[in-house]
Order: C-alpha cells, then structure tokens, then sequence
C-alpha cells in the first residue's frame, strides 16, 4: 500500500490522539473562546438589525419600531450573558449599545433650542430640572447593565424575607409595581441623578418610592408624611424641605425630596455601618430607634434576631418590601416582567389658551399609554391644583409626547371643546324646576334650560364675569372657579377663604378677582 494511502487512512486516528493528548486547561480555554466569540457575534448580527430598523423608521415603515426594539433586547441579552461569561468584554458591549442609541437620539432630531433655556421652565423649578435632552432614556437604562451599578445586589441580602417581598409584588401587588414604575419613569431625570451624586444606588430610590407613595407625587398619609418619598414635616425641614416662599410644600417636589431622601439616607448609613437594611429601617421606624438598637447589639445586621424583633411590625415588612422592589427594577426579566415602555423625553408646554390640568387631560387621550396623562401632568407640575385654571402663555413641565398631542387636539377643534364642555358642566344646572318655584338662577348663574329643549353648549361653557356671584345652594369653589375660568387659590384669596375647605354659604357674594372678562 503506497505511504500517503496509510498516512490518509490512519489521520483521524492521529487527530484524535492529539485531542486526547491536549491539556483540559487548553479545551476549557477553547471553550472559553468560542463561546465569546459567539457573544460577539450576536451583539454584531443585533447591531445591524438596529442600524437596519433605524432606515426603516426613518423612511416611516411600521415595522421599523418593533425590529428596533427587538433588536435591543437581543443586545441586552447578550450583554447580560456576557456579564457570566469569563474573558467576555462586557464594557465594550456596553459601550456598542449606548452609541447606537446615541445614534438613534441624533436621527430623531434635538428638542429646540428653547427647551435647553431655563426660562422656559416652570418658574418655581427654573434650573432645578436636569433633563439630558441629548440622548434618549433608553440610554440611561442601558447604563443600568453595567455590572458596577447592580452594585446594590451585593449590598443586601437576596433572603426568605426579600423572596416573599417579591412574590407580594408579582402577585397581589403586581399592579402597584406596574404604577409604580410607569410614575417614576417621568420623574426619573428629575430624582434619579440625586441619588447618582450621593453614591446610592438608583434602585434604592425606585424601591422606597415604590413602597411609600407608588410613585405619587401628592400623596399624604393619616400620619402627615407627605409627598413621593413621605418626609414628616420636622424631618423634612433638617433636609431643605418645607413651606417656601409661595406657601409650596416642597415635600412634594420630586427633585427636592430626591435630593433629601438622599441625604437622609447617607447621614444614616454613615451612622449604621453603611447598612442598607438599617437605614431603611430607620427611614420607616426612626432613626434614634435604629441608632439606639444599632448600638445595643455592638453594630449587628438587621436580620439578626435580637435586632430585628426590636423594630414594630410595620418596619419589619417595611425593609424587605423596598429591597424587592429595588430587586424586580434591576431584574425585570428574571422574573418574567415586562414594564411599560414610556415616552418621557423632556419639552415644555406653552399654552394657547387658559386650561387646567384635568381639561389637558380630557383632551390630550390615551397617547398610547393604559391611564392617560393626568398622573404625569401632576407629577411634573406638582405646585398646580388639577382643577385651577392656568393663564394663556404659561409653561407646564411634561414630554415630547404629550406636547405634540396638545398641539393636535387641545388648542382647537372637537375634543378641545368637549374636554371644556365637561370640565366646565355643573349638575345644578342639570335640576329642571316647575311650578311656582322660582325658576330664576342667582345672581351670575345660568338659567336652566326649558323641560325638553337642549341646553346651548356656547351658553353653558362662555358665562359672562359680571365682577360678583352669590352662592347657591350645594356650590362649591371649585365648580365656581370653573364656571368663570378662573384660578382657584386666586379666587380663595380674594375673599378670604381658607385651604383646604374654601368653605361657603348659600347667599355669599363673591368678588371674582382674577376671572376671565
């Protein structure tokens, strides 16, 4: 037999000699190499997919959005398997995903110049809100991907108690997490760099605002905890908060009590050996009840035995309910959730005519969104009362989104004038009288309309301000204010009436300061 025929013949016995004879170290690292490579591979293939859909979207094709956001979760996927795969670059996988979003947000166009002036701004909040209208805030979650910001996962213990704090929060409270998170999303750039520049995790803010308020901005317990995050007023006023100027309780400003919380939360760490579980227990059960017991068990965690049962009840559910719900935000997908994508990038409002926030939200619809945009309105305008009337010419905070649908269907036509129709209705008006009572209206009001005939909508919505108006019976300052189109605190302070009750009298004459002519 020629030499090459038994040299052909026996080579896949030498080749399996040879594998045999290869070290395990040297197939691990072989392993190692292929499964790396493969990562990147599939971060390359999910980077052109989105490249691909950003041409899509641009030349207005309907699939474009959802190969977009397809393609970004194969990214975070294979960011999040390379983060447990050794030799895999995780930062530069990283850094591939916040430039193709950079890219996206460059694409999309930059908000106006004047949205970067803060002038343009709610007055009362001018400088404070620092929105990055640069990049989109994808991008900001995307940072969460780094291994250094689940920082806080090594900070606390994932246990028993934090277990049975998340099953409360997909079952039962599965709802109050969805609001929770759907809140936070447009105050996020206003809360969130607080805690970046104290060095605290983002997720310990979503986590306790969760807990304590579900995101609402205006939220005051039966105890006076107030606002987002719950401040008592005397603790409040050691962090900055409080009444100012204009009679405002900063407690119920986001970015403020961002700042606060953050500082709180610090001042106790600093106290309590940098124990997440301590401060918050000392956030919900006080902190000299968590100094004094901190120091009577020579510095022990809060989940020893002696510590823990000294805390009430309250606290005891308190700290492992904050720590799950700062747990379900950095691990959506481990636990099979799917939060709600919202549109929060930053643009002021400019109004076009006098409104209040439930007209705006009334005529602004869904958007898209499951309830609406009164909850953002309000969150971001928290020194406004949903029901006072706003001037032509003034600026509310609030997103692109909802600036765009303002321009399309609350500035004119039909929705614009049923959202005025149904905030300015009064039920009195609906009561028909008969008979020899007396049919006519007081003073100011609109007479009602004859048994059968429809009432004129122009009538009912464009009421004359003749300077006064006596009060009937079952009226209210508010339906007042409405009726005339006029701010509320304005019209309470120029007769004299008192938050919250504004109370009146049948008969009172009211002086209509301030109200449309």
């Amino acid at each position: 037999m020629p030499s090459f025929a038994l040299a052909f013949r026996f080579a896949p016995l030498a080749a399996a000699l040879a594998l045999v004879l290869i070290s395990p170290d040297a197939a691990a690292a072989s392993k190692r190499e292929q499964a790396v490579a493969a990562l990147n591979a599939r971060m390359t293939a999910a980077e052109k997919r989105y490249r691909d859909a950003l041409v899509k979207i641009g030349n207005n094709d309907p699939v474009g959005v959802a190969e977009s956001n397809a393609a970004l979760e194969d990214m975070e996927d294979a960011v999040d398997a390379c983060s447990q795969q050794k030799g895999c670059e995780v930062t530069n996988m990283v850094t591939v995903y916040k430039r193709l979003l950079k890219t996206s947000a460059d694409a999309q166009g930059q908000i106006p110049d004047e949205a970067d002036d803060p002038s343009d701004l709610d007055p009362d909040h001018a400088g404070d809100i620092a929105f990055s209208n640069d990049v989109p805030e994808a991008a900001k979650a995307a940072s969460l991907l780094d291994d250094k910001r689940h920082r806080f996962d090594k900070m606390v213990q994932y246990n028993p108690a934090v277990q049975a704090g998340i099953r409360r929060w997909l079952t039962d409270m599965r709802p109050s997490l969805m609001d929770s998170y759907e809140n936070y999303q447009y105050m996020r750039q206003l809360m969130s760099p607080s805690f970046e520049r104290a060095g605290l995790p983002e997720a310990l803010l979503f986590g306790i605002m969760a807990k304590e308020s579900n995101g609402k901005v205006h939220v005051t317990s039966r105890a006076g905890a107030a606002g987002p995050m719950q401040f008592m007023y005397a603790t409040g006023l050691r962090f900055g908060l409080g009444q100012d100027g204009t009679g405002f309780d900063t407690r119920y400003d986001p970015h403020a009590v961002a700042d606060a919380s953050a500082a709180y939360l610090n001042e106790r760490m600093g106290e309590l050996n940098r124990s997440i579980e301590m401060a918050l227990a000392a956030y919900n059960g006080g902190e000299g009840r968590a100094l004094r017991i901190y120091n009577a068990s020579e510095g022990r965690g809060f989940w020893d035995a002696d510590v823990y049962n000294q805390f009430p009840a309250e606290t005891r559910d308190y700290v492992p309910m904050v720590i799950a719900a700062a747990w379900l935000f950095l691990h959506p997908k481990k636990y099979g959730i799917t939060f709600p994508r919202v549109e929060s990038k930053y643009a002021p409002l400019r109004l076009a005519k006098p409104t209040s926030i439930y007209e705006l939200t009334i005529c602004l619809g869904s958007g898209g969104t499951r309830d609406g945009f009164m909850r953002a309105l309000r969150n971001l305008n928290p020194r406004y009362q949903p029901d006072s009337y706003l001037p032509a010419g003034a600026s509310l905070n609030a997103t692109a989104q909802i600036v765009g649908l303002y321009n399309r269907h609350c500035v004119q036509g039909a929705r614009a004038e049923l959202a005025k129709q149904l905030v300015l209705s009064d039920p009195n008006s609906a009561i028909v009288r008969t008979g020899p009572v007396e049919t006519l209206p007081p003073s100011g009001g609109i007479a009602p309309a004859p048994l059968g005939a429809t009432p004129s909508v122009a009538a009912a919505s464009k009421p004359k301000n003749p300077g006064k108006h006596k009060v009937a019976k079952n009226e209210t300052l508010v339906s007042i204010a409405q009726r005339y189109q006029c701010d509320t605190k304005s019209l309470a302070k120029a007769n004299g009436l008192k938050a919250p009750r504004y109370a009146l009298r049948s008969g009172q004459t009211l002086k209509l300061q301030g109200c449309r002519e």
